[in-house]
């Protein structure tokens, strides 16, 4: 039964993500009194590890037995955007914990306060554990490298085999086949849809435009270069904007009660999402066990692998902890160790970043038991998912875009328009907070 915990699992973190339910809890001291050299001779160096992963206790404890010089606390967290202000509060005020697990796109809005160390030295050794795609998550221009990658989202096309057999669709190898299917599906039944596109959901936005070669952020020096509305991605919402207008594909959010309905009711024939989504499935979709099947996304040019990411975490160090070895050893074995990787995949039912530990997953999630070789397509798919650099305001870029998506939705203006919105709103944010942008 552990491949349907592990989905399982993975639904509620993405509940908690979604939900960004903070803690209000008071903050341990992650040293005490600072740890002066002389306090830290006395006796083993003491971590304090946030994390919101489930079971992190039990993994934490195989590493305390083994390390008795370096002892870790996990202070458990909420998932989300309260999370992160949480830690950027802690750490302004001079109360950081030691670690700390990170959303990749929250890293940068840590390195521009200043509250994460850099490891570049520290992960040397360890940078070839991980796709460049995933690497490229936690750098920051050439200089930093400011986390090491724990658990990843790479993106995959999720559908109802059985409805595609029934309906005579192949699957899509490329975006262009996706939108003569989603034609296929309308004229066939009046009432389903291949798919929605979701103005509520930026994060799965940012993935496709990865794929599509998307490059949103860049920093050079103290500049930052913001190209949002680069053409990659407005091919992608030109593309789905057109398909919504057409009526070929519907406009409903994901993880609504009228989307959970279309899952279940085999009236919405695919999902593009990523490596967690069987527990979302086997929560909202009960009655379509067994029926859905995975494939990588279609491509924008036939014969290409690419894809992006949707989700996923590191472990970053505090730029203020007086243990920077320590804690960057301890999350060094953390994610790279097979023993740890192995309780991550059991425990903490994480979709591990290293490559390695991803090629030894095995049984696949209960609800894909139709599909042996899930793990293994999920491999191949994030061999080749793109990642980029993420800006210091990517909650500002994500509320711009919920705000500017829904209006295109309302006025049946172009997604396009959105896209400049977008990137507008986050431009100004930035220089309102003092950051140098290049022109």
């Amino acid at each position: 039964m552990r491949a349907n915990r592990f989905g399982a699992a993975l639904a509620v973190a993405l509940t908690a993500t979604l939900a960004s339910c903070g803690s209000g809890e008071p903050t341990p001291q992650s040293t005490e009194a600072a740890q002066s050299p002389t306090a830290a001779a006395q006796g083993p160096v003491k971590l304090v590890y946030w994390t919101w992963a489930p079971n992190m206790d039990k993994i934490v404890d195989v590493w305390n037995k083994a390390h008795p010089d370096i002892q870790v606390t996990v202070s458990k967290q909420a998932g989300g955007d309260d999370a992160a202000a949480k830690y950027l509060t802690a750490s302004k005020a001079g109360n950081p914990p030691d670690l700390v697990q990170a959303e990749y796109q929250h890293l940068p809005s840590f390195i521009a306060a200043d509250a994460v160390a850099d490891l570049k030295a520290e992960t040397a050794s360890i940078k070839a554990e991980f796709s460049d795609g995933l690497w490229n998550l936690v750098t920051l221009g050439t200089e930093g490298v400011y986390g090491i990658p724990q658990d990843s989202g790479p993106m995959m096309l999720f559908y109802r085999k059985d409805l595609f057999d029934k309906y005579g669709i192949a699957v899509p190898k490329t975006w262009q086949e996706y939108a003569d299917a989603a034609r296929t599906v309308r004229k066939k039944d009046s009432k389903a849809y291949l798919g929605t596109f979701s103005s509520k959901d930026p994060g799965a936005f940012t993935g496709l435009a990865q794929q599509a070669g998307a490059q949103w952020w860049s920093i050079s020096g103290e500049q930052w270069k913001v190209n949002i509305a680069d053409e990659p991605t407005k091919k992608v919402a030109g593309y789905w904007d057109g398909l919504v207008k057409e009526g070929a594909i519907d406009d409903m959010p994901f993880f609504t009660p009228e989307w959970n309905k279309a899952l279940n009711d085999g009236k919405l024939l695919s999902w593009p999402s990523a490596v967690w989504a069987p527990g979302v499935l086997s929560t909202n979709a009960p009655k379509a066990k067994g029926k859905w099947a995975i494939a990588p996304l279609p491509q924008w040019n036939a014969g290409e692998n690419f894809s992006g990411f949707w989700g996923g975490s590191s472990v970053a160090v505090s730029a203020k902890t007086p243990n920077k070895a320590a804690a960057a050893q301890f999350a060094t074995w953390l994610n790279t160790d097979p023993a740890a990787l192995d309780l991550l995949v059991k425990e903490a039912a994480i979709y591990p970043a290293a490559t390695k530990a991803q090629s030894a997953l095995g049984e696949a999630p209960e609800y894909f038991s139709n599909q042996p070789d899930f793990w293994q397509q999920a491999a191949g798919v994030g061999a080749g998912a793109r990642g980029f650099t993420f800006g210091p305001n990517v909650g500002v870029t994500y509320n711009a875009f919920k705000d500017a998506f829904d209006k295109a939705l309302q006025n049946k203006s172009p997604f396009t328009d959105a896209i400049q919105t977008m990137q507008d709103t986050t431009v100004a944010d930035m220089r309102k907070s003092g950051f140098q942008i290049a022109s």
